[in-house]
């Protein structure tokens, strides 16, 4: 009995050896996860979409050249004027006291100059009796001329066709000379700002700096704007200036466009808008690609290589690349993609030849900090 009993047991751990052998037999090869990137295709850089910022293209703070209180404010917010017309007072007594006394001041020395002349001729006041009256009649002139100028500033008119933007202070107001009275502007035609990247840039601005090749590329490039609430309208634009130093923070350049107001609806400023810009005309096809810096990797040779992904068989294979410059966490390919590519950016180091790779989840992917580039 307790031989049969041993008997059984020895054959049932026989049975469980055979079946874990087996199953260690069936587990499939293993893989490595990795994140990859796609490298953009032909022209797909070409057509690119920009956040913009709406103004109007005339634009003006409106402020009185004299101090005063204010006595009149004939306009209102959002109000369309004609240049010329009166928008806002200053309470003109003051200046009206100084004009007459610079009035007086100014005759007395007119009548004086005058009897001068008619002396100096027989020689019965000196010459530099004479110079000093001149002088005076001068001065006085010019004195007189100012107060008439400052009475006229006491009057605010519109310096040309527009609308009242924004008011910015209350009638009966004290305020000060040069201080902003109205925001005014001309919606008839609207600028819309964008930011491009050095790369975007050199081809509308050429490095040889001449006008003419500017001015051709510029008119080469097709850009519309599409607004917020009306996805489905699209207006063409014109590039009016490039700006040829980059902005401190974002090393990027501002780009200003025109288009008329629509007729559809009524674009104002302070609004956003999307501004999509075709460069395929200026753009070269065969343009390098930037691809994250730690999908390029070095061979045995220490000549440039990426890993690149086989779609169907779930392998990877080392392509050689040729590199240019760095910038931030990118890097330059000159040569060895033609895009669409997918390539390894996170695992690469530890990849060989053929081997199967499954794609990280983002979950498992790091996040970078805020003051990491991208």
């Amino acid at each position: 009995m307790v031989i049969s009993r041993l008997s059984f047991t020895l054959t049932l751990a026989s049975l469980l050896l055979l079946g874990c052998g087996e199953a260690v037999n069936d587990t499939p090869p293993a893989s490595r996860p990795v994140k990859l990137y796609t490298v953009e295709g032909p022209g797909g850089e070409a057509i690119r979409n920009f956040p913009g910022s709406v103004r109007a293209s005339q634009r003006a703070d409106l402020s009185f050249r004299v101090p005063g209180v204010l006595q009149q404010m004939e306009v209102r917010e959002g109000e369309e004027v004609v240049k010329g017309q009166l928008l806002a007072a200053l309470d003109p007594t003051d200046f009206k006291i100084t004009l007459e006394d610079r009035q007086a001041t100014f005759d007395n020395a007119e009548r004086n100059f005058n009897r001068a002349k008619e002396l100096i001729v027989d020689g019965n006041i000196s010459r530099l009796d004479y110079d000093r009256m001149e002088a005076s009649f001068r001065t006085n002139r010019a004195a007189l001329t100012q107060a008439q100028q400052d009475l006229e500033y006491t009057s605010l008119r519109a310096p040309f066709d527009g609308t009242i933007g924004r008011r910015e202070v209350e009638n009966f107001e004290e305020v000060v000379a040069k201080q902003t009275i109205f925001r005014f502007q001309n919606v008839d035609q609207m600028e819309i700002t964008i930011d491009l990247p050095e790369s975007l840039v050199r081809s509308l601005a050429p490095d040889n700096g001449s006008p003419d090749a500017t001015q051709r590329a510029s008119a080469a490039v097709k850009s519309t704007a599409s607004f917020e609430g009306r996805p489905n309208l699209s207006f063409p634009m014109t590039i009016s200036e490039v700006a040829t130093k980059a902005d401190p923070q974002t090393q990027t350049f501002r780009v200003t466009l025109t288009m008329p107001q629509p007729a559809e609806f009524r674009v104002l400023p302070g609004m956003t808008a999307n501004v999509t810009v075709d460069f395929s005309k200026v753009v070269a096809a065969d343009e390098a690609k930037w691809v994250p810096l730690s999908a390029v990797q070095a061979d045995s040779a220490l000549d440039a290589r990426v890993w690149m992904l086989d779609e169907s068989s779930m392998t990877v294979a080392s392509h050689p690349v040729k590199i240019g410059r760095m910038r931030g966490r990118t890097i330059e390919v000159t040569g060895g993609l033609s895009g669409g590519e997918e390539i390894v950016t996170v695992g690469a180091p530890y990849l060989s030849e053929g081997m199967r790779v499954t794609r990280m989840r983002l979950s498992e992917q790091a996040v970078p900090r805020q003051d990491e580039a991208q």
